[in-house]
Parts: C-alpha cells; structure tokens; sequence
C-alpha cells in the first residue's frame, strides 16, 4: 500500500496536479490495495473539516484582505519610511518590518508579498535600487507570515497534533523577530555597500507624529488580538472574527478607503483562498489516515530511531527532510503529512511539541523562497510583472543562508521558542 500511496503522490505532483488533487488521488490509488471502505475515507475527508479551529482560516484570510485594501498596509509604510528610510538600505529594512508586522496582522506569506511588495516594489526601484536586490527582499521577507502569529500553518500544526494554538502563536514570536533582524541586517550590509540611502533627508517630529496617528489603528490591531487570546478574552478562533471586524470598521468608517460594494467580491475572494486551504487539509488528513492503518508513521519511526536516538543527530535529520519537503509541498499539506510521522519520535526523545512545531514551520516557511516551487518568488514576480529568474539571485542565497543559520539557533536553543509559552502558563 505505502508503494502504490507515494508512488501516487510523486507521479501526481510532478506532472503538475494540484496538491490538494494529487493527495486525493494518492489516497484513492491507495484503496485498491487495502479493505478499507470507501465510505470510511469519505468521511474522514469531511470530519477533518469539521473543527472549530480552522474556521480561523477562512476569518484572518478576510481580514487580511480587508486590511490589505482598507489602506492599513499603506499607512505602516509610511510611518515605517519616515522612521527607518533614511538609513543606509533604508527601504528595503522598511520593507522587511512592514511584512513581519502586516504579516502579524494576516497570517499569510503570499498576502503579504503581495500587499507590501505592490508598494515598495515600484518605490525601491524608481529610488535606484537594483531590482534583483528589491524582489529578493520582498519574496524573502514575505514568509515572515507564516512564524510572527497569528499564522494559519500554526493553526494546521495545532489541529494536526493538538497542540495549543495560543502555545504556538506566542512561541512564533521570537523566532520571528529573530528571523526579521538577520534580514534587517543583511539589508544594511547591502544598502552600505551600495548607496543606497533616501535623498529626502531626515523627517522631522511632526511628519513622524502625523504618520503615527494614522498608522496608531494598525498597530493597536496585533496588541487587541494577541492580547485578546492570553488574557484568555477569546480563543484564537475568536480572535480571527474579532480581526474581520476591526479591519473592517477601520477600513470603512476611520480610514473611510474601503467601500460596502467592495465586499461581496471581498468575501468571494477569501473563501476561495480558504477552500483551497481547506481541501488540502482533508486531503491530507484522508491521506495520512490511510497512512496510520498501514502502520507507516510507526515504520518510519522505528527505522529513524534505529538510526540514532541522539536528539541533536535526529533534528538535524528533520530540518534536512522539511527543507527539501518545502521546496516541493505546500505547507498546509506538508504538516498535515509529516506531523504524524514526526510525532511518535518526537514525544519518545522528549522534545516539546511546541518547539518541534517552530522547527517544522521555520522549515516550510523557508521552503516558499526555495525553487523550483517557492509560492513566494512566483508571488514576487507577478507583483512586478517579471521572470522568476529575477527573483532567484545571490541576495536571496544569501537570505537563505541567513534564514538556516537562525532556523539551527532556534531548533537547538529551544528557549527562543519556549521562553513566552512557559511564561505564560
């Protein structure tokens, strides 16, 4: 059965079936060679639907868009720009902490490339920065979504394992951050090198206090949500509609940018965006049942085990298995695959699931900026209206580079993680 599955899903994949079909498929080939009924998979396939968690998704997709064209994202720049964008690589840092924080307010790595990078593309470039350098930055930065909560691949990994959600939203923020900086710093060393400064000199207090009263909306909007879910306010499904209708009374009656006509298409669009998040999620849990009635998680298992019981030989192996897997997976279904197989191990060496769950979601976060399938750097391109070749340069090897490098300090230094869950509890 395990030949026929995989053998399915690599033949379905790499002759361009969507993800959520070829997982489907795979699970359906599968049947053939098992007693298991039809009707059981069928079901399996809705139930794994049928979870008050993941109404999450379709509500911060929403609310994303909703921020996204209710002028939330323009005001962060501004302020952003006026605070930052006289440094040397001023922009590119600009645009760098204004997709860590949009991407706090949405959740999404390719909404955030989209919605930023729109903006900052164009300004960087007609400011004389080289273009490669620019649409590296804006895909790499982007998967900054997917770690700084709220974060909809946190919210698979929790309904996947169990795991507290509101666990993994705080554990996502300091691995965030850290992730934010490399990137920051990298830009600095770039901009020094190359010149690349703002010529409209320093802003003055005023212009700075101006941009702050506008963009305040925007960034009270992470500390009412976040704080909402740890003062035990509302739980993390609660807080996505509380997120609709802030953006949505922001953006229509204090930023007076969005129009009542514009929602149906609003909502049309994410729900859309939610259903193709959602049906990976039951195809891979249809997939990963029929996996656990072979007894191919606990076969995996024992055969990495048997290969080492050291924790730190074994992390290395999961980093190395999730980096390739994410330049080929979507990280919904990614999670929805591995978590299972992982978690045997897992709890038998002792490791927290909620820092395995940061592992697992830095290394498919970095995934959407690898080729040949990195969603990100098609996402990049397409803003600007260019070949994916101009994405894929040696700044975003060397944003890679940064990435792993802090990907190692935050699998073996679990504290980055762990440090605000185990404060918190």
């Amino acid at each position: 059965m395990s030949i026929v599955m995989f053998g399915a899903l690599i033949i379905l994949i790499a002759i361009g079936v969507p993800i959520a079909l070829s997982l489907t498929g795979a699970t359906l080939a599968a049947l053939f060679t098992t007693d298991v009924s039809f009707l059981v998979v069928v079901q399996r396939f809705f139930t794994s639907m049928d979870s008050f968690s993941l109404m999450a998704i379709p509500f911060f997709m929403m609310a994303g868009l909703l921020m996204e064209r209710g002028g939330i994202s323009k005001r962060l720049i501004n302020l952003a720009n006026l605070l930052l964008g006289n440094m040397y690589g001023g922009l590119a840092i600009v645009l760098i902490i204004v997709s860590a924080f949009f991407g706090a307010l949405t959740g999404s790595s390719a909404a955030t490339v989209a919605a930023i990078g729109g903006i900052m593309i164009p300004s960087m470039i007609k400011q004389g920065y080289d273009e490669r350098f620019t649409l590296a930055t804006s895909a790499s930065s982007g998967y900054l979504g997917c770690i700084i909560p709220p974060s909809i691949p946190m919210i698979t990994y929790g309904v996947a394992t169990g795991v507290s959600i509101g666990a993994m939203f705080m554990a996502g923020i300091f691995p965030g951050i850290l992730l934010a900086l490399g990137m920051c710093c990298y830009a600095l060393y770039e901009g020094k090198k190359r010149n690349y400064k703002a010529h409209n000199g320093r802003a003055s207090l005023k212009e700075i206090g101006i941009a702050f009263r506008e963009a305040i909306w925007a960034l009270f909007m992470p500390v009412i949500i976040l704080g909402g879910i740890y003062g035990g306010i509302f739980t993390p499904t609660e807080a996505s509609c509380v997120a609709l209708f802030y953006g949505l009374i922001v953006g229509v009656f204090v930023y007076k940018e969005l129009k009542i006509r514009d929602l149906p298409g609003m909502i049309k669009q994410s729900m859309v965006n939610a259903a193709m998040v959602m049906f990976i999620i039951a195809g891979a849990t249809a997939f990963g049942y029929l996996m656990t009635r072979g007894a191919i998680p606990t076969k995996i298992a024992t055969a990495i085990i048997s290969l080492t019981d050291n924790r730190i030989v074994f992390l290395l192996i999961v980093n190395l298995v999730l980096l390739i897997m994410g330049t080929f997976m979507e990280t919904n279904a990614a999670i929805m695959i591995t978590a299972p197989i992982f978690l045997p191990i897992v709890q038998a060496l002792g490791i927290d699931l909620v820092h395995f769950g940061m592992i697992m979601i830095v290394n498919l976060a970095i995934g959407q900026i690898t080729p040949p399938l990195g969603v990100n750097l098609f996402v990049a391109a397409g803003v600007h209206g260019g070949s994916i070749e101009k994405v894929v340069n040696k700044h975003l090897v060397w944003y890679l580079i940064i990435s792993i490098l802090i990907l190692l300090l935050i699998t073996y230094i679990p504290g980055i993680s762990m440090m605000l869950p185990q404060f918190l509890k």
